[in-house]
């Protein structure tokens, strides 16, 4: 009988020796990683990893010292638009403290740019800027009169646009909000260059994509070169932070052109699940793409529904209003009868659904439309998510247990941005993002950046969980809210890994996962929480190869 050749991308070994190993299940430390092609065929003493590989390593990562981790797995983020924010003029409150600077690094990167191309900036925080205020058009005038200025809210639900944004785009006093988004306007009516959500639709042009109350626009096209680049550079960022598996919270076309693109060139370097924005349930559900449609790569995993808006643009809804006005109350995006619907035909298809969802009434809705539509069409383990999940009640989060509902949080908001939640809310907002009570609870909370919102940053992640301290050093609630450091861990990997139905694969080490992993300076579960940030990343594999290594290594 003759036997095939040995394929060397199936066949090939590799010996990981040499620093501490987090095995799965336990906070004991193995020694050793053995590999056989993408995958991983035993985790235990360097000996046993030497015998599962019959003796024969075309490969040993000799480490000295350290911690073997599984790779992160950040279960919402927004790769492609966090690359085309890194490739905007940085807004953020560290570089820009008021209005009169932001307008400066705006002009000074204006000057660099050929005539009529747009000036675009990310990430400033109004709350945080010494105004207290959003920029206005006039604000931005300062900057260009003949071309775009746009500058995005660190939310990522909208923005500021200049005077002559405003006019090309056709907005005047008398363009009424459209549904699911909002226009800001001066006193007298005229508009004053705010756009949020939907609204940001008009920012795409005649052929761009387009939202409407699903969800908020930052979908802006650009030619499919600057694309790949915009996601080579995300990509750069979130291996660099140990992070191997991402969730795409909000994946339209333009995404999933990025991505297949990447994919078939070779580009495309960590493994993706996306989530369709609902604007495109109806195409889902006509081509039957459900059940994680595509490979370990690349993979359409469920579709993404917004509830509610962004606690940092006050468009989150309060019934009652908001504690620093009562008569602003943000906005859902539909109603809870339209919710319901929309929940009901992708569950009745079997696709997971993914809902943003910040206050109290917004994440009632979401579990009420669930448990709706789990009563109609019982359907096991669907593991609908909630995304933020930032202010659930006690009772919440008993129902999120038995519906089997999955809150999917990320503790860098109220690291940046708790201060001005607690100015905008009240006491409720010691609350944000109550991890603590969940695991007691039944509910396996998962963790995750929102990136561009937050940097990827895992570590940077799960000590802001289990200290609850701002970066302006305000303690959030009390002790019971936290949540220890391993939970944080196994937050950011094998729950992340689960909420994106791929715990058979990625999210820990053990014999038959993917040889996902990252080489941190030191083990997470030896430090001081609040210094965990500091913990340096130095290697991360995917599949048995090396993806990126800190320089100099």
């Amino acid at each position: 009988m003759r036997h095939a050749p040995a394929d060397p991308r199936t066949d090939r070994t590799l010996l990981v020796t040499g620093a501490a190993v987090a095995a799965a299940g336990t906070a004991a430390r193995a020694e050793a990683v053995a590999v056989r092609g993408d995958r991983i065929v035993h985790v235990g003493t360097a000996e046993d990893a030497r015998a599962a590989l019959g003796g024969r390593a075309d490969e040993t990562l000799e480490l000295d010292g350290g911690l073997v981790h599984p790779g992160f797995v950040d279960a919402h983020c927004h790769p492609v638009m966090y690359g085309q924010a890194l490739a905007w003029v940085d807004c953020r409150p560290e570089r820009v403290p008021d209005i009169d600077t932001l307008v400066a690094v705006l002009s000074e990167a204006a000057r660099d740019l050929p005539a009529g191309v747009p000036v675009r900036g990310f990430g400033y925080e109004h709350r945080r800027l010494a105004e207290r205020r959003h920029p206005t058009c006039h604000d931005l005038d300062r900057i260009a009169t003949d071309r775009e200025v746009y500058v995005m809210n660190a939310s990522g639900h909208g923005g500021v646009v200049n005077t002559h944004t405003l006019h090309a785009c056709g907005i005047t006093a008398g363009t009424p909000d459209p549904d699911g988004g909002s226009i800001g306007r001066f006193e007298s009516g005229e508009p004053d260059g705010q756009l949020w959500d939907a609204a940001c639709d008009r920012l795409t042009g005649p052929a761009g994509v387009k939202i409407g109350n699903h969800g908020p626009n930052f979908h802006l096209s650009e030619p499919d070169d600057i694309m790949a680049d915009h996601l080579l550079r995300a990509q750069e960022t979130f291996l660099a932070a140990g992070v191997t598996t991402v969730g795409d919270a909000q994946a339209s076309r333009r995404e999933m052109e990025t991505y297949l693109r990447a994919r078939e060139s070779g580009a495309l370097r960590m493994r993706v699940s996306a989530y369709l924005t609902s604007a495109l349930l109806d195409v889902a559900l006509d081509l039957g793409v459900v059940h994680g449609f595509g490979d370990d790569l690349f993979r359409v995993q469920g579709v993404k529904f917004y509830a509610d808006g962004t606690l940092g643009g006050w468009t989150a809804y309060f019934p009652e209003g908001y504690a620093a006005d009562c008569c602003h109350h943000g906005q859902l995006y539909h109603s809870a009868e339209e919710y319901a619907e929309i929940v009901r035909r992708a569950h009745a298809a079997g696709l997971q659904t993914a809902t943003h969802a910040q206050s109290p009434f917004a994440i009632g809705m979401v579990l009420d439309a669930v448990e709706k539509a789990q009563a109609d069409v019982p359907r096991a383990d669907m593991r609908h998510r909630i995304e933020h999940c930032g202010l659930p009640t006690d009772e919440q989060i008993t129902r999120m247990a038995g519906l089997g509902v999955v809150p999917v949080m990320q503790p860098q908001h109220h690291l940046r941005t708790g201060d001005g939640t607690l100015t905008a809310i009240g006491d409720l907002g010691h609350r944000y993002n109550p991890a603590g009570p969940c695991l007691p609870a039944g509910v396996p909370v998962v963790f995750s950046s929102d990136a561009p919102v937050a940097p990827p940053a895992p570590l940077e992640a799960v000590s802001a969980a289990a200290t609850r301290r701002t970066v302006l050093g305000t303690v959030l609630g009390d002790a019971s809210l936290r949540l220890p450091v391993a939970d944080g861990l196994h937050a950011h990997t094998a729950a992340a890994a689960r909420a994106l139905h791929r715990e058979r694969s990625v999210g820990s080490l053990a014999a038959g996962l993917l040889a996902d992993f990252v080489v941190l300076d030191s083990d997470p579960l030896d430090a001081d929480p609040s210094e965990l940030a500091s913990i340096g990343v130095r290697e991360t594999w995917i599949g048995g190869s090396r993806a990126w290594a800190a320089p100099g290594r």
